[in-house]
């Protein structure tokens, strides 16, 4: 018998209307313990005002948002200190040192010394640096100071506001990494961002949100599995190939790309559609037993951005 997973964070049916208009229309979700939960959605989706939700920074209007059993609204101080949240740029003193910001923040938690602030500092790696004064520091620091800042009251729960805006290639990588070893040591991730590919290497889970409503959630993986291959045909002739795709109830017909010139002479065309990987031969043979020629048949695999794009009718993130 699998053993019930622990849920950290429940948000049941929540709806919040502002000024009578509906910003969030009745969204759901869990986050277990040591997972990396992933929030993806466009700008105007409704991230924003559901992470101020998870912290209670404005009420739903309905709905419930549990944090280890606790109501967020309800039972404020209870929910919260077992949170840590960095919503956009963590508010730092660039005049302070690293250690001396941990300082200032320790003294509003009771019973957070310079032990833990040493813990906090060793968890992050900045040990090296720690002295120096917040305005040496880059775009990269500053974030792992501030979850720093967010890990000193050892939350169960860490939500995190776009943690690698901004950042270069490599410091992507890095606040990946690192993420991914918070994780490992039993501490529950909420991550929003809009970067597909970083959602997609970095979570276990996701929640896909549109207009205010969460339109999927489940593992990365399996998501992906479900979402169409996109298939490139290399076709001729271009009209006659077409004409089939386009009436078969299973194939998204994408574009069409007119041949290279060296391939002029075969009057040989690409058609991109999207459709199940297994569908394939079926339609493999229909085209041939109506006379279209095949010089090629190229699959590639489907990505958090297919899925996304299929899910939101082409909605783009950013």
């Amino acid at each position: 018998m699998e053993k019930t997973k622990e849920v950290v964070l429940s948000v049941k049916n929540v709806k919040k209307s502002i000024k009578r208009k509906e910003i969030i229309k009745g969204i759901s979700f869990e986050v277990y313990a040591g997972e990396i939960f992933g929030f993806l959605g466009p700008n105007g989706s409704g991230k924003t005002t559901t992470i101020r939700m998870l912290v209670d920074l404005i009420a739903p209007t309905e709905g419930t948002i549990t944090i280890c059993g606790y109501d967020v609204h309800k039972q404020h101080n209870q929910a919260l200190q077992y949170v840590g949240c960095i919503v956009e740029n963590p508010e730092l003193y660039s005049y302070l040192s690293g250690w001396e910001n941990l300082e200032h923040f320790a003294r509003m938690l009771p019973g957070v010394g310079d032990k833990r602030i040493q813990e906090v500092v060793d968890i992050v790696g900045m040990d090296v640096r720690i002295r120096d004064k917040v305005r040496t520091y880059s775009l990269g620091m500053r974030q792992r100071l501030g979850i720093a800042q967010a890990l000193l009251n050892s939350p169960k729960l860490l939500i995190l506001d776009e943690p690698t805006n901004g950042l270069d290639p490599q410091g992507i990588k890095e606040m990946r990494e690192f993420i991914q070893q918070l994780a490992r040591t039993g501490l529950s991730l909420f991550v929003s961002s809009h970067l597909l590919s970083e959602i997609q290497q970095m979570c276990d889970r996701v929640a896909i949100i549109s207009h205010g409503e969460v339109i999927k959630v489940g593992e990365v993986d399996a998501l992906i599995d479900e979402s169409a291959s996109r298939v490139i045909w290399r076709v001729s002739p271009l009209n006659l190939a077409l004409t089939i795709l386009q009436t078969e109830p299973d194939v998204l017909v994408l574009q069409t790309e007119e041949a290279a010139v060296e391939d002029k002479e075969l009057q040989m065309a690409s058609i991109i559609t999207q459709l199940r990987a297994e569908d394939i031969p079926a339609i493999t043979k229909k085209l041939a037993v109506a006379g279209v020629l095949l010089y090629g048949v190229e699959t590639k695999s489907p990505t958090l951005e297919d899925l996304f794009l299929s899910l939101t009718e082409g909605e783009r993130i950013g």
